[in-house]
């Protein structure tokens, strides 16, 4: 088979036993198909043994043309995150529940896999958030993220305390359990919870969102995506907060802390199967035009 990729990364979650076992096929049928696999080698030998060179995480998108991720989007985000610093595309195989990023189902790993490789596939750029902590105008901790970057309380009942200014000018001070700094891509996740709107993923814009405002007023909004967002945290009985992105822990804040929050400057490239429509998966996954009333299919 004539394909342009030509090295194939997988990566998974080795936790989850359904993901594993998907692997071992993906990884089969890759062989048969004649392109070399990497596989992460976080995940278990596939059963039967399987033709395929193993190596970290960091490094598994280095030698690849294609990296597959095999999981939830949970997975997805972390494979994306790897790839795109290397500048490698990033197709996903859907073993988890609602699977916005993930298009492929476990039914499909053998037509979804070979249209790819035939050529026949859609190909879109997302954005990716840089988030820098600082203190004292030096830079502590710094991350980047696919979805979201989220500041929490840390370790306390207390509100939160926060400021926040957009491209210099002032904007709101807050009080509550956090913040959300969110792609167009994270608009679905946790920026939806609470109340952001959905983004179309094109759109070169951020959503900013308070988690639970003491002033119902406090409400998110969408700003442009060439805009510079800093947070600072405010003195409120010592309340201190925790940054992450897409989940994953950065660093920590204090009073006086700052949150500096711009588009990466680096994207990532998602690869979807023939027949992808963007409209299409936001009707599967939140039921849009369905009947609630009439009994619905169990997810996968």
């Amino acid at each position: 088979m004539s394909t342009a990729f030509e090295n194939i990364a997988i990566m998974g979650n080795p936790a989850d036993a359904a993901a594993v076992e998907t692997v071992a096929i993906a990884v089969d049928y890759l062989n048969k198909s004649g392109v070399q696999v990497i596989v992460s080698e976080q995940l278990p030998a596939p059963q039967p043994p399987a033709s395929h060179a193993t190596t970290e995480d960091t490094a598994l998108p280095k030698a690849a043309d294609l990296v597959i991720s095999v999981g939830g989007d949970g997975t997805m985000l972390y494979a994306a995150r790897n790839a795109s610093a290397h500048g490698v595309p990033v197709l996903g195989i859907n073993r988890g529940r609602l699977g916005f990023l993930a298009d492929i189902r476990p039914e499909e790993i053998e037509t979804g896999i070979a249209a790819v490789l035939d050529g026949d596939y859609l190909s879109e750029s997302r954005m990716l958030l840089q988030a820098e902590i600082l203190r004292d105008g030096a830079t502590l901790h710094s991350g980047v993220a696919i979805n979201d970057v989220v500041i929490k309380r840390r370790e306390t009942a207390r509100m939160l305390d926060y400021r926040t200014v957009v491209d210099g000018v002032f904007m709101n001070t807050h009080a509550g359990d956090g913040f959300i700094a969110s792609t167009p891509t994270g608009s679905t996740a946790y920026a939806l919870s609470v109340g952001g709107p959905i983004l179309e993923p094109s759109l070169d814009a951020l959503v900013l969102a308070p988690i639970c405002p003491h002033t119902l007023a406090d409400r998110p909004i969408v700003i442009s995506g060439r805009s510079t967002t800093e947070v600072e945290i405010l003195n409120n009985h010592d309340t201190d907060a925790d940054v992450s992105g897409d989940g994953e822990l950065i660093g920590h804040m204090r009073t006086g802390d700052i949150l500096r929050i711009v588009a990466a400057e680096r994207k990532v490239e998602l690869i979807h199967p023939p027949g992808y429509n963007y409209y299409s998966v936001l009707r599967s996954k939140l039921y849009w035009g369905r009947d609630r009333r009439a009994p619905q299919p169990e997810q996968d």
